[in-house]
C-alpha cells in the first residue's frame, strides 16, 4: 500500500486549500490516517490525525482552529482542509496510516504511521 497526497499548490497568505490522500491499491486500515509536514531545513512535524476507533482527532498547535481533518464515509479519501494559511505553513505535507495500538502518548510521533507516500507541496506566499 501506498498513500498519495495531492491537493497541494501555491496560495496566498489568508488562503485556503484541501489537501486529499488516498491509499493505492486497497483500503485505508481501521486505525486512521495522519498528516505530517516537512518544510526545508526542519524535521518532519505532525500536523492532524483522524483516528477512527472512537472517531477522534487530534491537531497540532500551529494548526488547531485553521486545519480540519475529515475523511469520507467508506475512509477511501482523508482531507486536510487549510484555512488562514501562513507562510509558514509552507512545506511537504505527507500523509500516513496510524499503526494499530497507538498510545495516545505516541499519536504524534511519526514511527508510529506507516506507508508514507509522496507528499504534496503547499506553498503559502506573504
Amino acid at each position: 500500500v501506498q498513500l498519495q497526497a495531492f491537493g497541494g499548490g501555491l496560495v496566498q497568505a489568508g488562503g485556503s486549500l484541501r489537501l486529499s490522500c488516498a491509499p493505492s491499491g486497497r483500503p485505508f486500515s481501521r486505525n486512521g490516517v495522519g498528516w505530517f509536514r516537512q518544510a526545508p531545513g526542519k524535521e518532519r512535524e505532525f500536523v492532524a490525525v483522524e483516528r477512527w476507533s472512537g472517531g477522534t482527532t487530534y491537531y497540532a498547535d500551529s494548526v488547531k482552529g485553521r486545519f480540519t481533518i475529515s475523511s469520507d464515509n467508506a475512509k477511501t479519501t482523508v482531507y486536510l482542509q487549510m484555512n488562514r494559511l501562513k507562510p509558514e505553513d509552507t512545506a511537504v505535507y505527507y500523509c500516513a496510516v496510524l499503526n494499530p495500538r497507538t498510545r495516545l502518548s505516541e499519536i504524534t510521533s511519526d514511527y508510529r504511521y506507516k506507508y508514507w507516500g509522496q507528499g504534496t507541496q503547499v506553498t503559502v506566499s506573504s
